[in-house]
């Protein structure tokens, strides 16, 4: 496994972030608990999971990592352990958002459901339009004096948001947020506009999440040739996009890897990603995901994906090709 740093922290997490989002609706739980066994074997020690996963049992997730915790005494100090707050848990008027009554109680819950005294990294799920970051941070703050949370993190904000994060916390003397989790993958590169650039230039961790696109960058065509049966969205996604994905997979099969590990060591290539988050159903997804630490990304293969999967840049800015910013504001999109 190899590791990296949490963003500007001295924290070292794993490159690959095992997400648990289908333990409990798509996994049983025994096999989660094989799953997160051979996570840590395998030296995958950063882990993610939201208040909100379960389907229609939310918090049920968070139940099933804090019943594997409490089955494997010892195992919870080897995890830099994420959650999140924010998403609607209830009916209340405060039983969603960003409020210091709701990060409250939202902690609380979830330290009883993970049956742990503290999480590592504790992420606002999406952004809030209606608390300023000094109630939200004298929030955090008081969660992290009293030991029940060590750092703050946040979920698909843009580049303004967390340029805007990152200045109220200097104003107040904090340490502030230091992750944002947001969609990346060579099908959904709209954060190397802005983000990722201030991110990198922030010092904040970037954890993308549906690196594969939701399986689509898997090798469904393969899948859908061999028989499996996909949902109609997706059918549709694959119709409209068909010509590209032959591509994709036919490069993938000249270079004789799987589309699945070429598209994670693609990301794990990019500056400023920390680890993308897998989400594995099975224990075969799991440990087929370490193939992609070992595919070197030259910038022959690069520029191949890039041809396939380009950026958002202008079109007109090709005279631009030589710029390091080219696929960043301002440049993508003015001189």
């Amino acid at each position: 496994m190899q590791y990296t740093n949490l963003g500007r922290t001295g924290c070292k997490v794993s490159r690959l972030c095992l997400g648990t989002m289908n333990f409990g609706p798509r996994t049983p739980e025994p096999e989660s608990h094989a799953i997160m066994t051979k996570a840590l074997e395998l030296g995958m020690n950063f882990w993610d999971t939201a208040n909100v996963y379960g389907g229609p049992n939310k918090g049920g997730t968070e139940e099933i990592l804090g019943n594997f915790f409490r089955a494997n005494p010892g195992q919870r100090e080897k995890v830099v352990l994420a959650t999140k707050y924010q998403g609607n848990m209830a009916d209340g008027p405060n039983d969603r958002g960003a409020s210091a009554v709701h990060i409250r109680h939202a902690a609380e819950a979830s330290l009883k459901r993970l049956k742990t005294d503290y999480i590592d990294l504790f992420q606002m799920h999406h952004i809030n339009r209606d608390t300023p970051w000094d109630e939200v941070y004298q929030a955090l703050e008081t969660l992290r004096q009293q030991g029940k949370i060590i750092y703050a993190g946040v979920s698909n904000h843009p580049g303004w948001g967390i340029a805007e994060a990152v200045e109220a916390a200097r104003r107040i003397g904090v340490l502030g947020i230091v992750s944002e989790q947001s969609k990346y993958s060579l099908f959904c590169r709209h954060i190397e506009l802005e983000v990722l650039p201030a991110c990198r230039r922030y010092g904040v961790a970037v954890i993308p999440w549906s690196p594969l696109d939701g399986g689509f960058l898997g090798g469904v065509l393969t899948e859908v040739k061999g028989g499996r049966r996909a949902h109609e969205g997706t059918v549709k996604k694959i119709a409209a996009h068909r010509p590209q994905l032959e591509k994709w997979e036919s490069l993938c099969k000249s270079i004789n890897e799987q589309p699945a590990d070429v598209a994670l060591a693609w990301m794990l290539a990019v500056p400023g990603i920390t680890a993308p988050i897998i989400g594995p159903r099975t224990m075969d997804q799991l440990t087929g995901s370490l193939r992609a630490l070992e595919i070197t990304v030259t910038d022959d293969l690069k520029n191949k994906l890039d041809e396939i999967f380009p950026s958002l840049r202008h079109p007109d800015m090709s005279w631009n090709n030589n710029s390091p910013y080219k696929y960043e504001a301002p440049e993508a999109y003015a001189w």
